[in-house]
């Protein structure tokens, strides 16, 4: 042994001969609870005034005069259930190319506009509604309304911009497949929505069938002002808010526009469908089932009792999957609502190995808001939260017209935003359990898993779920009632 390595033992003994004999005293754990949250304060809404234009667009003005700007958006009431049901992308591609060129400026002279302007512009849609929205300083109002209302009234469609959106359409889609998140939330939709509208997805394929007479068909039909609702904020008084919309938008010619009908949403059914994604390490689940519309009159219940399942405030599925048992690194629910139906979905992912497991949990949590009245600091848990993030959703002009926008799109009485906090305080545990007992469907959930089905098919009997619909990735296929490609119909599996 080296004498430098001999003198670095003696020291080290020497170390641990001096060191006390007991064990060092730990820290004792913070007692104290953290503080309760402070009183709601009143909340103070910005004042707004709605408008009809001869020609029956809507106009919402916000007034607010903190900085010289103003913002606006431009909502058009038809979306992807408008679309031809052997076409999903339509309404996508006509909002996307509603900037991308008029029939007297190009898509850089649209840019170049509003970039002199000191502005944004955005375009955008959804299942029910198609968009432009932005920003500009105040001087340049006239020059940015005027710009959208011929975004929405001459859109050029052009060939190229057309071909291009197709190629990033079908890139982007392809990468997505790629995504097991992505493939549960769509496969999700296709399950429990069935043929609805509200289940319809682009696909790589659907998109390359998309052309300009299918564009150009869309716009025509559900593009008028007596579909559409405007929204102006910022540094303008209410009458020249109107008077900037009149000059802009008022030469928009009014037409009829066709009704929407819709079939009926298929009723909650009991289905397991498992896409197969070999060598997967976790497994993506969703289970629920179709919910509700948004103009129900339990809405505020039921979105507390989705909260109390998996939201903010209170979350029982984290405080199980995550808390608990260590399955996840996080569990939650969500209530989608749209004007004539909507859905309920939990979601997590976890280890492969534990599939089976989690999946019981998440199904138990469902059954377990029907069997028990929630606890009253739960639910005190979740109104807290909604009735303290509500001013956040109206303290600005900005935040009020969508407010405004989105009660007029669902037509929900627009008193319900100024009694908002008192409808979500009335709510009691009893109240929550009604809704679940009603509303929840524990028998009929349907069930997508995304990962390894030969690493965890097995556990499927022992959650519960003995048989399930095995797609191989490679052969799954969005657009098909089977949900694979090429087949009548999917095979019924067992592990």
């Amino acid at each position: 042994m080296s004498r430098a390595r001999a003198l670095l033992l003696v020291a080290i003994c020497a170390l641990l001969a001096a060191s006390p004999s007991t064990p060092a005293q730990s820290q004792p754990w913070p007692q104290e609870r953290p503080p309760a949250p402070l009183p709601a304060r009143s909340v103070d809404i910005p004042a707004y005034e709605i408008r009809t234009l001869d020609n029956g667009l809507q106009v919402v003005a916000v007034p607010q005069h903190e900085q010289p700007a103003v913002s606006f958006r431009l909502l058009v009431k038809a979306g992807a259930v408008q679309e031809p049901a052997d076409k999903p992308g339509v309404a996508g591609f006509v909002a996307a190319l509603l900037n991308q060129g008029t029939t007297t400026r190009s898509a850089g002279d649209i840019a170049t506009a509003i970039d002199s302007a000191g502005g944004i512009l955005g375009v955008s849609s959804g299942n029910e509604l198609s968009f432009v929205s932005g920003a500009v300083i105040k001087d340049r109002t006239d020059l940015a309304l005027g710009l959208v209302a011929e975004m929405v009234q001459h859109p050029a469609f052009a060939e190229e911009e057309i071909a291009r959106q197709r190629q990033q359409a079908v890139s982007s889609l392809q990468v997505s497949y790629d995504d097991p998140d992505y493939l549960a939330d769509v496969v999700f939709d296709r399950v429990v929505y069935g043929a609805h509208p509200y289940g319809r997805t682009p696909t790589p394929q659907s998109v390359t069938r998309i052309t300009r007479e299918d564009l150009v068909t869309f716009h025509r039909t559900w593009f008028a002002p007596n579909n559409a609702l405007l929204a102006i904020v910022g540094d303008l008084t209410m009458d020249e808010a109107f008077a900037a919309a009149e000059r802009a938008f008022g030469g928009w010619p009014r037409r009829d526009v066709p009704e929407t009908t819709l079939p009926a949403v298929p009723a909650p059914a009991r289905r397991v469908v498992v896409i197969d994604r070999p060598g997967s390490a976790q497994t993506e689940i969703r289970v629920g089932h179709i919910g509700v519309a948004r103009t129900v009159p339990e809405y505020v219940a039921i979105d507390l009792m989705v909260r109390i399942l998996g939201g903010e405030g209170a979350n029982r599925l984290f405080g199980v999957l995550r808390s608990d048992r260590g399955l996840t690194y996080g569990a939650s629910a969500s209530l989608n609502t749209f004007r004539r139906s909507g859905d309920i979905v939990a979601e997590t992912d976890t280890r492969t190995q534990v599939t089976g497991e989690a999946l019981r949990l998440m199904v138990d949590e469902f059954a377990r808001l029907q069997r028990e009245v929630v606890r009253a600091a739960e639910l005190r848990g979740a109104q807290e939260f909604l009735s303290g993030n509500f001013p956040l959703t109206i303290e600005t002009p900005g935040a009020i017209a969508q407010q405004v926008l989105a009660h007029l799109f669902y037509g929900v009485d627009l008193s319900e935003i100024e009694t908002y906090r008192e409808q979500v305080d009335r709510v009691s545990p009893d109240d929550v359990q009604t809704a679940a007992k009603t509303y929840l469907k524990p028998e009929q959930l349907t069930v997508v898993l995304v990962g390894d089905a030969s690493a965890f098919a097995s556990q499927l009997s022992g959650a519960g779920f003995p048989a399930f619909d095995r797609i191989p990735l490679a052969e799954l296929d969005l657009s098909s009632p089977t949900l694979r490609r090429g087949a009548p119909g999917a095979d019924r599996d067992r592990p």
